[in-house]
């Protein structure tokens, strides 16, 4: 269980989330939309460590993560598949995965298993990640968080520049991901996409969740849609 309480996260002297808070039960995916701009990145950030919560609290099941750091909370089971894949351009597909492997209890993944959710990064496995495709560095990304062996998964725009059919994968990957219990906190723009794979939506507005629903509400609410989300 993941649980964000009235937590807020800035850059310099801006605030950028003002107070939000949600929980993400265990094996649960968590939607959180909202225009470009409203903090939701930055809150994955701070869940993260990467940027410092300035008060509020972050507690993973039970456990005050607020002010570790970014690799304390990683060793805690929480890993973030960030917007834009922050790949090393330099760097193999199999050096990648290397890198995210951890030594945690659980062996539901490791660099085989997960070549083998993705049989395309196999073939692809001595390539380095500036010379991969936009859908085989989001699987990379994506792969490179799973060795980690995450109870709780962070995932920023995973669909972002995605053909339909990669879109597709991902959100296999994400079932599968549910089947075997892991937690999801997912931003995400693709709506049609978010609706299909979320138990919850949260919906974020100027640093703040300003609504909590199921996702065929959400679905079938022109006006909230309209009013926060622009469609």
């Amino acid at each position: 269980m993941l649980e964000i309480n009235e937590l807020v996260v800035g850059y310099n002297e801006s605030l950028v989330v003002q107070g939000a808070s949600l929980s993400v039960g265990d094996g649960s995916i968590v939607a959180l939309l909202g225009r470009n701009g409203v903090g939701k990145t930055t809150l994955l950030r701070g869940v993260g460590g990467l940027t410092p919560a300035r008060s509020g609290g972050v507690v993973l099941n039970g456990q005050d993560i607020t002010r570790l750091e970014p690799h304390q909370i990683a060793r805690r089971g929480v890993r973030l598949v960030p917007q834009g894949r922050r790949l090393f351009p330099s760097l193999s597909v199999l050096e990648h995965l290397a890198i995210g492997a951890t030594s945690r209890v659980s062996n539901l993944w490791n660099i085989d298993k997960v070549l083998e959710l993705f049989p395309t990064l196999r073939e692809r496995s001595h390539h380095v990640g500036i010379h991969l495709s936009g859908g085989e560095q989001s699987m990379l990304a994506c792969g490179r968080a799973l060795v980690g062996n995450p109870e709780t998964l962070l995932m920023d725009e995973p669909t972002e520049g995605l053909a339909p059919l990669m879109v597709r994968e991902i959100e296999r990957v994400i079932g599968l991901l549910k089947a075997a219990g892991t937690s999801i906190l997912l931003v995400e723009q693709n709506l049609a996409f978010a609706l299909r794979v979320a138990d919850i939506i949260y919906i974020m507005s100027k640093g703040r969740i300003v609504h909590e629903c199921k996702p065929d509400d959400l679905r079938d609410d022109k006006d909230l849609k309209a009013r926060y989300l622009g469609v």
